[in-house]
This record gives structure tokens, C-alpha cells and sequence, in this order.
């Protein structure tokens, strides 16, 4: 698993670079990235949500301390595979961070605000969960790809 100097990808960027055929497309374009960073993040957020949900948690809240743990695995997948390359240095890695953190509490009130309105109207909690997932997903994915990570 070689990189070149030029090869700006981490190494899970290359190691999907390198599988077979079509599962190379994964890593092509960064809306695919995103998606898989996306999903590991939403695996945790949506573990953290039901297992606080089970312990009888208010499913707003619930749902904010799983999307907050979602926020710090994505942030460490999205700056080394999502946009590789694309990360700063010193204050401007500061500002790409709190760019990054403001894009997050925008998906998180996306997120509690769904949450909170559809369950109160007798939803269940993991139906609106996945509502709110992909209405802050495209949101959040486009403030980040033309913000953020420009």
C-alpha cells in the first residue's frame, strides 16, 4: 500500500482505492466517502440513542448525546478519508474545527428539533430518528463539502 508524494489520501483512502472493481467507486467521489463515514458515525449515534432511549431517556436528549457522539468519529473520518488533503494547519485548522463543530450543532438541532417534534406527535423515536438522519445528512454534508472543506 504505497502512497506517492502527491497522493493525498490517508491510508483507509488507499486501502479502498485498492479493492476490487466496482468497491473501488467507494472511495471515488466524496459524497460515497461521506456516506460510509456517515455510517459509522450514525452506528454509534443510533447505539448510544437506543440505549439511552431503553433506560426510559427523554428521546430529545437521547438523541442530542448520540449525535454528539457520532460528531467526534466523523470528525476524525471526515478529515483523514472523506477529504483528504483538505485539512490546515495552525489557526486555520483551528477555524476548519470550529467550522466543522458549527456545522454539527446545526445537524444537531436539525436533528433534536425532528427528534422532539415528530415523537411528540406519537411517532416512534427510531422513525423519526431516521427522519432527522436524512434531512441533517444533506444538510450538513453540503455545508461541509462547500464550507468547511473547500
Amino acid at each position: 500500500m504505497e502512497r506517492s508524494g502527491d497522493d493525498r489520501r490517508s491510508a483507509v483512502g488507499v486501502w479502498v482505492g485498492n479493492l476490487p472493481g466496482p468497491l473501488a467507486a467507494l472511495g471515488r467521489f466524496s459524497i460515497t466517502r461521506y456516506l460510509l463515514a456517515s455510517i459509522v458515525s450514525l452506528a454509534f449515534d443510533v447505539s448510544l440513542f437506543m440505549v439511552l432511549v431503553a433506560f426510559a431517556f427523554d428521546a430529545g436528549i437521547s438523541s442530542a448525546a448520540g449525535y454528539s457522539a457520532g460528531i467526534v468519529v466523523h470528525w476524525l473520518i471526515s478529515s483523514s478519508f472523506v477529504f483528504p488533503g483538505k485539512s490546515r494547519d495552525g489557526t486555520a485548522l483551528q477555524l476548519q474545527r470550529l467550522g466543522f463543530v458549527g456545522t454539527a450543532v446545526l445537524g444537531l438541532g436539525i436533528t433534536v428539533s425532528i427528534v422532539s417534534w415528530l415523537t411528540g406527535l406519537g411517532t416512534l423515536p427510531v422513525v423519526a430518528k431516521a427522519a432527522a438522519v436524512f434531512v441533517s445528512f444533506f444538510v450538513v454534508y453540503i455545508m461541509r463539502k462547500y464550507g468547511v472543506f473547500r
